[in-house]
């Protein structure tokens, strides 16, 4: 998988090496090999719902929602839902930000997994966690195509099932 996986230094900021994934979308079996090992491991969970943190995030959880047959939940940035949301902030690697799901995606005790591209300090998905979480819904699982081990970001997540396809 590394091999499709490209290193761009210096970006979006200097000092930061972006782990660009866009070779990976531009061939088929590399992207179709990514989605079916997400499904072999979550085939092994009991859930209900994928959540998709925008926005690289739903390039994943909709194929694996999709071949699995479960709902999907996007979780955006602010102003991009039309309905009531609940929204958590969160620390990146370079500023902060701040998430938001629809008030109604998640109902109590709804078992979800999270899917995004990429685990660095574990901010984003610490906060996609929060709003399932303060939603009712109970995470079983977080699911990943790259993790950058030395940022810290599965410490963060500590108590969550992580799952990444590669490791930096």
């Amino acid at each position: 998988m590394k091999k499709y996986i490209r290193d761009i230094p210096d970006f979006p900021e200097p000092g930061i090496l972006f782990r660009d994934i866009t070779p990976l979308l531009r061939n088929p079996q590399a992207f179709n090999y990514a989605i079916d090992r997400l499904v072999d491991r979550f085939s092994q969970h009991s859930f209900d719902t994928v959540v998709a943190v925008e926005s690289r995030g739903f390039l994943f959880g909709a194929p694996l929602a999709c071949r699995m047959g479960k709902p999907l939940v996007p979780v955006r940035k602010p102003g991009k839902l039309p309905a009531t949301t609940n929204s958590a902030q969160y620390s990146l690697e370079y500023g902060s930000n701040v998430l938001e799901i629809h008030a109604d995606d998640i109902v109590p005790g709804e078992r979800v997994v999270v899917l995004d591209d990429l685990l660095a300090t574990g901010g984003t998905l610490k906060a996609a966690a929060q709003l399932v979480e303060g939603s009712g819904g109970v995470v079983t699982g977080i699911g990943l195509v790259i993790e950058l081990k030395d940022l810290g970001g599965r410490e963060r997540l500590k108590g969550y099932d992580i799952f990444s396809l590669v490791q930096y």
